[in-house]
């Protein structure tokens, strides 16, 4: 979307529901006082002209600011039924209708909180001028029973509703055409709240199911690490180990000392041993013996 268009159409999103509901109140006035003075019918279809015409020049100015026309064109059909088809009733409801829904595109919030806003403006929007039409085309009507606003209104309800007590019904061709348009449109926004309801139940559980797998998350990860901590306490305040005793290898077995032979005693000699590590006798001479 190109960026003078988003302009446009941000700046022209207050005055075209002001122009709305302006139209509605035009439309309304000559088919709930028939009777009303003549200027006031003349000033309703001005009004409706003039609404028809903001319409126009609205389309016109984003199809030629829209970056691709066809698509636009493609995109936004009840837009161009608006304006190209003639002020005739009740076809001009289609007006308001696009209105409705272009400033539900144009809504700057929450999804949830649009499609809401978007359904209840068109449930009401739809009934009023269902209701509007419907007693505008059966009022006349030869065997027509919806006289009054009351129950053009009761009518719209149970039609809407799809429930169809069969009290009031429209009896003109045209009447029981937009029977089955407020019928459909009934089905298409009862479709849209089930929708809406499931959806945001479902968000809602998802949402909560999200916490509650990040909170097991955690859980487990502050599990995971007390169960470290006691690890290391545990550890740290055991008492240490005593050490080992050093086992020594078995002592080598000497060899038996070698018994050496008594020394030859020599006569008027004793025998003393030699010098240490000759292993000889040492002969000493005798202090008996005579001198030579």
């Amino acid at each position: 979307m190109s960026v003078m268009k988003l302009r446009w159409e941000e700046r022209t999103q207050t005055p075209l529901l002001v122009l709305a509901v302006v139209f509605g109140i035009a439309y309304a006035v000559p088919i709930v006082a028939p009777g009303a003075e003549p200027w006031v019918h003349r000033l309703c279809t001005y009004a409706e002209w003039t609404v028809w015409g903001a319409f126009a020049l609205d389309y016109l100015v984003r199809l030629v600011l829209a970056p691709d026309r066809r698509h636009f064109v493609r995109g936004h059909p009840l837009d161009l039924l608006a304006v190209i088809l003639p002020m005739v009733q009740p076809l001009r409801l289609l007006r308001v209708v696009s209105t409705l829904l272009l400033v539900g595109r144009r809504a700057r919030m929450a999804p949830q909180i649009t499609l809401t806003t978007y359904v209840a403006g068109a449930v009401v929007g739809l009934m009023m001028f269902g209701s509007l039409a419907v007693l505008h085309v059966e009022r006349d009507a030869p065997h027509g029973n919806i006289k009054t606003l009351g129950d053009a209104v009761w009518w719209s309800f149970t039609t809407m509703t799809t429930v169809g007590y069969g009290d009031h019904a429209p009896t003109t061709g045209l009447g029981r055409v937009l029977a089955v348009g407020l019928m459909l449109s009934g089905i298409a926004l009862l479709g849209v709240v089930t929708a809406n309801i499931a959806a945001w139940f479902i968000s809602r559980f998802d949402r909560d199911d999200a916490v509650e797998r990040r909170q097991t998350e955690l859980l487990e990860a502050l599990t995971l690490e007390v169960r470290a901590l006691r690890t290391e306490v545990a550890r740290l305040s055991a008492p240490p180990a005593p050490p080992e005793a050093v086992t020594l290898p078995e002592a080598v077995a000497l060899p038996e000392a070698v018994a050496l032979p008594e020394a030859v005693a020599l006569p008027g000699a004793s025998a003393s041993p030699g010098p240490p590590g000759s292993g000889e006798p040492r002969d000493v001479p005798s202090p008996t013996a005579p001198r030579a």
